[in-house]
């Protein structure tokens, strides 16, 4: 059974926050101390509390939460928190930024169409923004290699197997790392890759470690690395071969995978007409698995529409002949 994915660490913060919490426990008075070891035991879940749960959480008063937070050499309640969340920024901005909507009077509509903004923001800034140059460049080394290999955990796992949906008729070789069999399939897969490969590694905040950790052993290896993921600030993006940069801010969560998803379609567009053979390879696969699809005119018959009646043709091994 594969692990869950890890959240990447972004910096030392929790460690020295730690620190001065387990340094200032052999002088704190009892209450203090529970409350010590409930933050120590919970650091992100005690980044994402107000004073009034945290205070709740332990059994003790708003007050006591203040007098814990001096007791560690804080002028506060509010400057405990912020040191609490430094290094948990990006894992914690879709909490704080639900909590703050919440506490804001709107309607169901004012969200929807505030999402719908968003989106329709990222897919203007990705227009402007992505290095059309790199993208040729994501472009010629997908066609170039031997295997594509694509990688993403976490929501950007989705994002993987749809680039993988959409590569797939105009490359040799195509597949997804990101959902079948976990890490240790994928590192498997990787292991047997080399410098006429390709893996392209999709990561946004929150960045998970396992998607990093691939693509470093991959990188080490040998293999040509690009990077879809934020910015340039990224885990990902330090260690990668080529990088394209793609803003996916939310409102209410993670991230948006709007841009995401049409700057891959976009690439999946270049690949398709830029590779040998793509009408054939498009027409081939289209027949293969035309079985599979629903044609137009059996919906207009569902619909209620009149459709003209075809001649049946019969199936050789499924009815008998006519004597």
């Amino acid at each position: 059974m594969s692990r869950l994915p890890a959240v990447h660490p972004s910096t030392d913060a929790d460690d020295l926050i730690s620190a001065r919490i387990a340094a200032a426990m052999p002088g704190l008075t009892p209450i203090h101390q529970r409350m010590g070891a409930f933050v120590l035991a919970n650091l992100f879940r005690s980044a994402t509390m107000r004073i009034d749960e945290l205070a709740e959480a332990v059994g003790a008063s708003v007050a006591t939460a203040n007098r814990f937070a001096r007791a560690l050499g804080f002028s506060g309640y509010p400057a405990f928190r912020e040191a609490l969340v430094r290094g948990f920024e990006a894992t914690i901005a879709p909490v704080e930024r639900l909590r703050s909507a919440l506490e804001s009077p709107a309607s169901g509509a004012d969200v929807f169409d505030a999402s719908l903004a968003q989106a329709s923001a990222n897919l203007r800034l990705a227009q402007t923004s992505v290095d059309a140059a790199k993208a040729v460049a994501v472009v010629e080394a997908i066609l170039a290699a031997r295997q594509v290999f694509v990688l993403g955990y976490g929501a950007s796992a989705f994002l993987a197997g749809l680039m993988e949906h959409g590569l797939t008729p105009y490359c040799a070789n195509v597949q997804s790392l990101a959902l079948t069999g976990g890490p240790s399939h994928a590192a498997r897969r990787l292991f047997t890759a080399s410098r006429e490969d390709l893996l392209v590694a999709i990561a946004f905040p929150r960045y998970v470690d396992d998607t990093i950790t691939l693509a470093r052993q991959a990188r080490d290896h040998g293999v040509r690395l690009v990077a879809l993921t934020d910015s340039i600030a990224s885990p990902l993006a330090r260690i990668a071969d080529l990088v394209l940069t793609i803003g996916a801010e939310r409102r209410l969560a993670a991230n948006c995978d709007t841009a995401v998803l049409a700057v891959i379609e976009a690439l999946c567009d270049a690949v398709a007409h830029r590779a040998k053979r793509s009408v054939e390879a498009a027409s081939g696969l289209t027949e293969f698995v035309l079985p599979w699809l629903v044609a137009p005119s059996i919906l207009k018959s569902a619909s209620g529409v009149q459709t003209p009646r075809r001649r049946q043709t019969r199936h050789p091994h499924t009815e008998p002949r006519e004597s």
